[in-house]
């Protein structure tokens, strides 16, 4: 490439530490200047609304859609994303051609030391079928109510008292600096979201010289985690209101998948587990099926 790749991003404050991130990578990795990557911020449609729940008004699209049009228009030749809000089906023509070392896959918990010392009836916010189904299984008595913004608006919501507690990604807050806010939660206990904490490098799929940079930053490990858990949530099916969770963890070779769908109320949940060859596609598909079948109608009805 004769020029600066051109990086879009999403202008957050978390997105656009996560485009420095990748740039920094790939400047350490080919030996550029730093600063010679450009980073150009997309608004995107999810940035615009804040209002309401992402999963009322068209779910992951909403943060993919913008950059995607810019990287197929050519304006942008490389999109970085937080690979838990890509939808696990993608158009053909982009691919994603890297994935950095995953960071800690866990939630925190803001404004408790834990779920279990909530207050009866605390209101905690989350607009994440998941963390709302989870928690409401540990704590059936918790009211749950919609939360949007960034992290700091969202911290700043739950310290003026609007929520008794929130759950946040441990992932975007180290990378904002904030490493000692929250409580980490066991993954034991909160399964987190399919390709939490990961980081993805997306170009169009006939761009073979973008492709190449973006191989020398590849983690191989964490990509192969992490396609095995979109595996996962695709052969699901379901939609943005589909409580489901999903961690694989590479361990000598083999892949170990856990994976959780849950009903809306964290009544009934469904899990299993499943070790197999890295670069077998179909262990997870075939988990995400076995769960499926044994899942209780209040389950199944949201993946159809």
């Amino acid at each position: 490439m004769d020029r600066p790749p051109i990086l879009g991003t999403r202008g957050s404050p978390l997105a656009l530490a996560q485009a420095r991130q990748v740039a920094s990578a790939l400047e350490a990795a080919h030996g550029w200047d730093a600063g010679y990557v450009r980073i150009v911020p997309v608004k995107t449609s999810g940035d615009r609304i804040q209002d309401r729940p992402l999963a009322d008004i068209g779910g992951k699209a909403l943060w993919t859609k913008e950059l995607d049009l810019a990287l197929l228009a050519g304006e942008t030749d490389l999109s970085v994303h937080s690979m838990k809000d890509v939808e696990s089906e993608r158009p053909p023509a982009l691919r994603i051609a890297a994935v950095l070392k995953r960071a800690d896959v866990r939630d925190r918990l803001i404004g408790a030391k834990s779920i279990e010392e909530l207050a009866r009836g605390a209101r905690v916010g989350t607009s994440s079928p998941r963390r709302a189904a989870q928690i409401r299984r540990l704590r059936p008595d918790i009211a749950i109510a919609p939360i949007r913004g960034n992290v700091e608006t969202r911290l700043a919501k739950v310290a003026a008292g609007e929520f008794d507690a929130t759950l946040l990604a441990a992932a975007g807050l180290d990378r904002l600096g904030r490493g000692e806010t929250g409580v980490p939660l066991a993954v034991e206990a909160i399964l987190p979201a399919p390709a939490q904490a990961a980081i993805g490098v997306e170009c169009r799929t006939d761009d073979v010289m973008t492709a190449k940079l973006l191989s020398a930053i590849d983690h191989l490990r964490s990509h192969r985690a992490v396609g095995a858990e979109r595996i996962f949530t695709r052969a699901l099916g379901g939609t943005c209101h589909s409580p489901v969770a999903a961690l694989a963890v590479e361990e000598a070779g083999e892949l170990w998948l856990r994976g959780e769908i849950l009903s809306e109320d964290g009544a009934q949940r469904v899990a299993g587990e499943v070790r197999f060859a890295s670069d077998d596609p179909a262990a997870p598909e075939q988990l995400a099926k076995e769960l499926l079948a044994k899942a209780p109608e209040a389950i199944r009805r949201l993946f159809e």
